[in-house]
């Protein structure tokens, strides 16, 4: 049974552009992991997490939940994508060609990451309560939507 539903490989294709270069490599399955534990299972509940784990609902899992994951994800790992940590201490990457994005520009682009994966999250939250019958372990009592939503940057409890 697998641990996670969403592959490095889905993170690149469904969170990167084709002009930003990411290797596979430096998404790791804990970032994932993270994502698809904050980000989907409080929208999908446990049981239907779990059974997608194990293969069902293949169609839920690749064409809403992992989208989902794949940016938030990519949310999660941006930061550290923005310097480079290692032996000699934490560096900016900086070349004749180019330099690092201002501080503006890097929180113009994680507002946009976000503002693309609350729409997704909210996409499969409606999917999951169009089709309910297709999901029976699906429990909308357990979908945080269903709860609360942050629209328009305010915390609204229903």
């Amino acid at each position: 049974m697998e641990q996670i539903l969403t592959t490095a490989q889905q993170v690149i294709e469904l969170a990167f552009a084709e002009t930003e270069y990411m290797p596979a490599s430096a998404v790791s399955p804990a970032d994932i992991a993270v994502a698809e534990e904050r980000y989907v299972v409080p929208v999908t509940g446990r049981q239907l997490y779990r059974k997608m784990l194990e293969g069902e609902y293949p169609l839920l899992r690749d064409e809403y939940a992992a989208p989902v994951a794949a940016l938030f994800t990519r949310l999660g790992m941006q930061a550290v994508t923005d310097v480079r940590s290692g032996r000699f201490g934490t560096v900016v990457p900086r070349s004749e060609f180019c330099q690092p994005a201002e501080r503006q520009q890097l929180l113009d682009l994680r507002k946009s990451i976000l503002r693309k994966a609350r729409a997704l999250q909210r996409r499969l939250s409606d999917h999951l309560e169009l089709n309910r019958s297709d999901y029976p372990e699906y429990r909308p009592e357990d979908n945080i939507l269903n709860r609360c939503s942050t629209d328009g940057g305010f915390l609204q409890m229903r």
